[in-house]
C-alpha cells in the first residue's frame, strides 16, 4: 500500500497558533484552501521531531518522557497522509458520513452526545462522499457498506439499491442515537460476521476524517486503506447540524481530541491490563 500525501496539512498545522491570533490571516489562508504560497516551507519530519523533543525536554525537565511523548504528538498533530490501495485490489467499500443538515424536526446534533428527536437531512458533504463511492464502484463493483446519510444519496442519485446501509439506533422513546465512527465500524463487522471475511477494504470518508476512519476500521480488524484513484472530499458545510463539522479548524481540534482519547485508552490498557 502506498501513501496519500498531504504535506500542506503539516504546514497548515504548524501555523495554527499564529492563525488563531490573527483572524485576518486565518481567513486569508482558508480562502486559499491548500495553496499557501507565502507560508514558510515545511520542515522535515526528523527536524520537527528533534525540535519537539528539545522543547518538551526544556519545558518538562525530563528528556525520557519528552522522547516518549513526542512521537504521539507527531502522529496525531502532524501526520495526515493516508495508506492507499489500488481500486482493483479492494473487496469491499466502507463509507463513513460527515456532518448532516438539521431540519425542523431534528434540530442540531447535540455536542454533548445526546439523542436527537428525529433524523436530520444528510447534507451536501455526504452527497460528495456518495459521489466518491460511486466513482470507486465504477472502477470495481464490490459490496458497499455506507452510513445512512451516504446510502440515501447512493440510492436516490445513483440508483444503487444493493448498498448495505448502516442505520442509526432508535431508542425506545423514538429518539435517534448518534453512531460514533467506531460504532459504525463495529456494526459493519457484525453484519459480515468477521473483519477477515471482508478482504481488502476501501475506506471513503471526509479527507480530514479519513485517517481516523482507517485507524478505526483497522482497530476493528479490517484491512483498510483509502482508494488511490479517487480523491476524498475536503469541503465543509457551514450549515451542518454537527457544530464540529462546520469549520476545518474546529474539526481538526475535534479529530485530534478523538485520536488522543483512543491513544489514552490504548496506552493505559497496555501499561495496566489488570486495571
Amino acid at each position: 500500500m502506498s501513501r496519500y500525501p498531504m504535506s500542506s496539512r503539516r504546514t497548515f498545522l504548524l501555523s495554527t497558533s499564529t492563525a488563531a491570533a490573527l483572524p485576518l490571516v486565518s481567513a486569508a489562508l482558508s480562502a486559499c484552501g491548500d495553496s499557501f504560497a507565502d507560508s514558510p516551507p515545511a520542515v522535515s519530519d526528523a527536524e520537527l521531531t528533534r525540535q519537539m523533543v528539545g522543547k518538551l525536554t526544556a519545558e518538562l525537565g525530563d528528556a525520557s518522557t519528552a522522547g516518549t511523548v513526542s512521537p504521539y504528538l507527531m502522529d496525531i498533530g502532524f501526520t495526515w497522509d493516508l495508506p492507499t490501495i489500488p481500486a482493483a485490489q479492494i473487496d469491499r467499500i466502507v463509507a463513513y458520513s460527515f456532518g448532516n443538515r438539521a431540519n425542523a424536526a431534528s434540530g442540531n446534533t447535540p455536542v454533548g452526545g445526546g439523542n436527537q428527536v428525529a433524523l436530520p437531512d444528510p447534507g451536501p458533504v455526504n452527497e460528495a462522499l456518495a459521489d466518491a463511492v460511486y466513482r470507486i464502484r465504477q472502477i470495481k463493483s464490490v459490496q458497499v457498506y455506507a452510513q445512512w446519510e451516504i446510502a440515501r444519496f447512493l440510492a436516490s442519485k445513483y440508483g444503487m439499491t444493493d448498498v448495505r446501509s448502516i442505520e442509526p439506533v432508535v431508542a425506545k422513546d423514538g429518539t435517534i442515537t448518534y453512531l460514533s465512527t467506531d460504532g459504525v465500524a463495529a456494526a459493519i463487522v457484525a453484519l459480515e460476521g468477521s473483519a477477515a471475511a471482508m478482504g481488502n477494504v476501501g475506506v471513503v470518508g471526509h479527507r480530514d476524517h479519513a485517517k481516523r476512519c482507517i485507524q478505526t476500521s483497522r482497530a476493528r480488524g479490517m484491512k483498510a486503506a483509502a482508494v488511490a484513484e479517487v480523491p476524498l472530499p475536503l469541503q465543509y458545510d457551514a450549515q451542518s447540524g454537527q457544530a464540529w463539522t462546520r469549520r476545518r479548524d474546529l474539526y481538526l481540534v475535534h479529530d485530534m481530541y478523538a485520536q488522543f482519547t483512543a491513544l489514552r485508552a490504548s496506552l493505559i490498557a497496555a501499561a495496566y491490563p489488570n486495571g
